[in-house]
């Protein structure tokens, strides 16, 4: 992916949910969370993704506060607006109305000098599936140590 930097990336999303579509959303925010997104201080981890009068918000994503900014700086977990056209809002909030689909934010990312969010709808995993995951991640990680004893 060239011209794109991830700052922080959502793995606990990709084992707690089974994530259906993706989209990719800009976020409005301050010049301090910007500076600090650039250093790489934010998290993901219990983030979600809120539809309210027909615009999307960002909930408890965590960015830090900026050391080198004094008085102007933001709050860490305020809720953050997120830029996307109005039928793909309606199309989000359709599915996560109709079925018993949540929207979780995936990745976050520099792309040609404007912050991205890559959001997707996503569907809980039972206990079963996330056992299934485990199995695969682990028979993924012992053929690639044989593999790599071998050469």
């Amino acid at each position: 992916m060239a011209g794109i930097k991830i700052i922080s990336d959502n793995r606990k999303a990709r084992f707690n949910y089974t994530l259906e579509d993706t989209l990719e959303v800009g976020m409005v925010l301050t010049g301090s969370e910007v500076k600090s997104l650039r250093d790489g201080a934010c998290q993901l981890k219990d983030s979600y993704i809120v539809i309210q009068n027909q615009e999307l918000y960002l909930v408890n994503a965590h960015i830090s506060t900026y050391q080198a900014s004094s008085y102007n700086n933001h709050e860490p977990e305020r809720k953050r607006k997120l830029l996307a056209h109005k039928d793909e809002i309606e199309k989000l909030e359709h599915k996560t109305v109709a079925s018993s689909y949540t929207i979780v934010p995936t990745k976050i990312y520099f792309k040609r000098g404007r912050v991205k969010l890559e959001i997707a709808l996503a569907k809980g995993k039972k206990l079963h599936d996330k056992r299934q995951s485990i199995k695969k991640s682990d028979a993924k990680r012992d053929i690639d140590r044989a593999l790599k004893k071998s050469r």
